[in-house]
């Protein structure tokens, strides 16, 4: 194990690095680029063995690994907001063609206006193309969040690709100290990739050509089957992480001081660190209440989630991106998750932290206090400021 300073972007660069990813696309995008900078430094050096494309987009930066995942190899890619959107239609090829892509993902606000502070929008709007996602706290649980999605990406029960998302800035270009793997470790825990299903030159086979009606349905089926299983295959995956490295990061959905809690808070990438100091400084004043991290956003953990209700009466959730519907979207999750339960706790939705916003503890004392307060469920915008904005419609 070697400790380095690392920006949550250099995690994911030394996570594909350990990975020994055969095949990087790249393509520039703030505030993305450093990770596919930092990659190519290692591919010139020759520390990295990879074949290492440059393209003209995001669209052909998706299409170069799913090509070559094809022909299985092991790939890796990243991008951000608007590239993630143009990937759109090739989310859904890479998941039809069950290619176990690794993608870093940097969240950030969608335009217009133009923004790149951190926000959940850009992965919420690709949410329903099959691809499992993550959203990391930190920038240790970047680099082994990276390792990890590619053992349960190419696990023969799941053969899903798999988004690993960092929040802009706060993790993408802030340092702290990471623990990198030795490679021998690493390549223990992740074995060469085992093709399967993959096109042989010279042979007579196909990928995701045409099928009609009678079979169809039958595919997007065997994709629902998998992504079901991808719970108990990562509880596989991080105890044999742990038992590599020494680290674990709680599963999909790890919890902190929700025994006897009153009311629980649900949050999803940076604002978690905030949360959990919150926690700790409402307890020491007698208060009762708790944090969960959602941590794998798909497949949803609807188990976990309630297992964890039982015992509370009052659920708020923090999202980080606004989709047009009753909630937030990860409250929109939760509600579902938990209406056929048992016991079933009122859900509050937060919307907080949009475009870069800071989450601060004042607002999430605020969260804890409105769900203490036995205030009906409702969806609170928490840091909307209307004065000085230029409004373009009404």
């Amino acid at each position: 194990m070697t400790a380095k300073v690392l920006s949550g972007n250099y995690a994911q660069s030394y996570a594909a690095l350990l990975a020994r990813a055969q095949v990087v696309s790249a393509y520039p995008i703030t505030p993305q680029t450093s990770i596919v900078e930092k990659i190519a430094d290692f591919v010139a050096s020759g520390e990295l063995h990879a074949q290492y494309v440059k393209v003209e987009s995001e669209h052909s930066a998706l299409q170069v690994v799913i090509s070559a995942a094809a022909l299985g190899a092991r790939t890796y890619t990243a991008t951000s907001s608007q590239g993630l959107l143009l990937m759109h239609e090739l989310l859904h090829w890479a998941s039809g063609m069950r290619a176990p892509i690794v993608m870093g993902v940097i969240n950030r606000a969608v335009a217009p206006p133009w923004n790149i502070g951190a926000d959940h929008t850009d992965t919420m709007s690709q949410r329903d193309t099959g691809w499992i996602q993550f959203y990391a706290e930190s920038n240790q649980e970047v680099l082994d969040t990276v390792l990890q999605a590619y053992r349960l990406a190419e696990h023969p029960d799941v053969r899903l690709p798999a988004m690993v998302t960092e929040d802009a800035f706060y993790l993408s270009h802030t340092v702290e100290p990471v623990d990198v793997p030795d490679p021998a470790v690493v390549d223990r825990f992740l074995p060469p990739r085992e093709p399967h299903a993959v096109l042989v030159p010279g042979e007579a086979t196909r990928l995701g050509s045409f099928t009609g009606p009678e079979h169809y349905v039958d595919f997007r089926h065997q994709i629902g089957e998998a992504m079901a299983r991808v719970p108990k295959v990562l509880e596989t995956v991080e105890t044999e992480f742990e038992r590599a490295v020494g680290r674990s990061h709680g599963g999909a959905l790890p919890t902190y001081r929700i025994d006897d809690a009153d009311a629980v808070l649900i949050t999803m990438g940076t604002s978690t660190t905030t949360a959990r100091s919150v926690v700790d400084e409402l307890r020491a004043s007698g208060r009762r209440v708790g944090l969960a991290k959602l941590r794998l956003f798909r497949p949803f953990p609807d188990e976990e989630l309630r297992r964890l209700a039982r015992g509370v009466d009052r659920i708020g959730v923090v999202d980080r991106s606004y989709t047009f519907g009753p909630m937030g979207p990860a409250a929109t999750e939760v509600s579902a998750a938990l209406y056929t339960a048992r016991h079933r706790p009122e859900v509050t939705s937060f919307l907080a932290g949009i475009g870069g916003r800071d989450v601060t503890p004042g607002e999430v004392r605020r969260m804890f206090e409105t769900l203490l307060s036995g205030a009906p469920a409702t969806v609170h915008w928490e840091d909307l400021e209307d004065e000085g904005v230029t409004r373009i419609h009404g």
